[in-house]
């Protein structure tokens, strides 16, 4: 650690202890005040209130919901990611902060990763001397298809940066832990729908027709199987059904039906190729049972791939952070998340926040998800050395002839109609270090 990350990263240290009551408040109230994908107008409001309070000058993304926020000035900058929307489910906890709207609910601790955000440009901008530009972005729309992410590319607000951060909430680690992980450590995700349609009949006589609750039986069983004689195992592809529909009465064969679920994997060569396998096992399939055949393919989220480089920074900033025993390997998930989607810029890392204080482990995308909220402060403390290390190391100048570490902006991903592909560099596998053993997301 050098001098100037040594001094900075205890003066946040510094900020943080003095304003542990603050970043709780702030936590407590976004929690209460949950909204969805693109409705989080209070949440920006909000937002941007405590931002100008700080002397800084946030500015709305197209979208109208979600900020961009600088701290600091001149090159290089370093882009650091929190999503501000919630899920629609109901807050079952008993807790003087549980969401006051009703169906609504900060179940996957985006409003821990919001409250961090906010901390580390209210701690970064009391600093002086700071070696480039912090650019802050609070995101919405994360729980969405393709994910807001899109829209923080398409606006052209990682045009010009060195590299990009972002942390999620782990409640199956213990609070003041952090999970690093080198290569994938989410999945992509698809969705997929297959309608089959046939002309019905008397399930007295089902070879005067077609089958089609056999048909759809077929595909549920049938085209797993298939998929994983078909692709490389190491890829981590998988699809799961999640729901099926077929008739109505127990003496007719019905005229139609369908099934829909999701295609995961976790390698991004895998992933440009996975809608075209799937209508291809899908159809050679449904050939054999004389059925028509629909499918409906969402591309959705690519995979987090972590960048070598951005992860070795991101371990420093957590040794000083948490110290070695407690920074551990964190399993790959086959979770979806649409930070991915900024890995077409620049690279990227995400890291896990330890959140468990005790007890049976309170799992995300549930109504009874919350937090040990001393993991907040430590989410900020290493959110902001992770900037300040990845601004001194950017802002030495590359050897000659070395490529520069920020990418050249692609068009806006995720259009499902133009089916664009992704950025087909794969990244080596993690070295093995402690791993912290737990269900996923």
């Amino acid at each position: 650690m050098t001098p100037v990350v040594e001094k900075l990263g205890g003066e946040v240290d510094q900020w943080v202890a003095a304003n542990d009551a603050q970043l709780v408040s702030t936590r407590r109230h976004l929690h209460a005040h949950p909204e969805l994908a693109f409705a989080e107008f209070e949440t920006t409001s909000y937002l941007e209130q405590r931002l100008r309070e700080a002397g800084l000058t946030p500015r709305r993304l197209p979208t109208g919901t979600g900020l961009v926020c600088d701290v600091g000035s001149g090159d290089p900058i370093v882009v650091l990611r929190a999503d501000i929307d919630a899920l629609p489910l109901a807050d079952l906890k008993d807790v003087p902060y549980a969401s006051t709207r009703e169906g609504l609910c900060h179940a996957c601790g985006h409003d821990v990763h919001t409250t961090v955000g906010l901390g580390v440009a209210q701690a970064l901008a009391t600093l002086d001397g700071l070696p480039g530009t912090v650019r802050l972005v609070f995101q919405p729309a994360e729980e969405a298809i393709p994910g807001g992410a899109t829209e923080v590319v398409a606006s052209g607000a990682l045009d010009g940066t060195s590299r990009a951060f972002a942390l999620h909430c782990d409640p199956s680690v213990p609070v003041g832990t952090i999970g690093l992980r080198t290569g994938a450590i989410t999945a992509a995700c698809d969705r997929i729908e297959v309608t089959l349609t046939g002309p019905g009949g008397h399930t007295a006589r089902p070879q005067l027709t077609v089958d089609l609750v056999d048909a759809l039986g077929r595909l549920i069983t049938d085209v797993p199987a298939l998929l994983s004689r078909q692709v490389d195992p190491r890829s981590g592809m998988s699809l799961v059904w999640g729901a099926v529909n077929a008739g109505v009465a127990a003496n007719a064969i019905p005229q139609r039906g369908s099934v829909r679920g999701t295609v995961r994997v976790l390698d991004r060569d895998a992933w440009k190729d996975a809608e075209e396998l799937m209508r291809s096992l899908v159809e050679r399939v449904t050939a054999t049972t004389g059925a028509a055949c629909e499918v409906d393919y969402v591309r959705g989220l690519p995979p987090v791939v972590n960048d070598p480089r951005a992860v070795a920074l991101q371990r420093a900033a957590a040794l000083g952070t948490v110290g070695s025993d407690h920074v551990v390997l964190t399993p790959q998930s086959m979770g979806g998340e649409d930070f991915g989607w900024f890995a077409e810029v620049v690279p990227i890392a995400l890291a896990r926040l330890g959140t468990h204080g005790g007890g049976p482990p309170l799992d995300l995308h549930r109504g009874t998800f919350d937090v040990d909220e001393r993991a907040i402060g430590v989410g900020v403390r290493l959110m902001a050395r992770t900037a300040l290390h990845a601004l001194e190391a950017d802002a030495v100048a590359p050897p000659a002839g070395a490529p520069s570490p920020a990418r050249t902006r692609k068009p806006a991903p995720g259009d499902t109609a133009a089916r664009r592909t992704v950025d087909e560099r794969r990244e080596p596998d993690d070295e093995l270090h402690r791993s912290a053993d737990r269900p996923r997301d």
